[in-house]
């Protein structure tokens, strides 16, 4: 895409969802029980919706996803990448040639 061009020119392109972070999948939006949510954060935590929790998996990864609501019994997470299902726009400008 940028092969060609020459200083000072510009290029922009969409990327669609399936090129870029994929599409958002529903069954990525999960529930979580108040008591395994406690059990796998770090810190005592105050959630508030829209907030990216990290969570510890038993293998000792980390994984995160935007909270969508809560109660005492428990929370609906979005696990999805926050950019899946979106187009982006790239832009760029050649701002030198080495």
């Amino acid at each position: 895409m940028l092969i060609g061009l020459a200083k000072g020119q510009r290029k922009s392109a969409v990327i669609r969802p399936e090129e870029a972070f994929g599409l958002h999948k529903q069954e990525l939006i999960q529930f979580v029980s108040m008591a395994t949510l406690l059990a796998n954060t770090d810190e005592v935590p105050e959630f508030a919706p829209g907030d990216m929790v990290e969570f510890n998996a038993p293998s000792g990864a980390q994984y995160a996803g935007i909270l969508q609501s809560i109660n005492e019994e428990g929370a609906w997470f979005d696990f999805n990448h926050p950019l899946a299902g979106k187009e982006l726009m790239f832009e760029a400008e050649i701002v030198a040639i080495l």
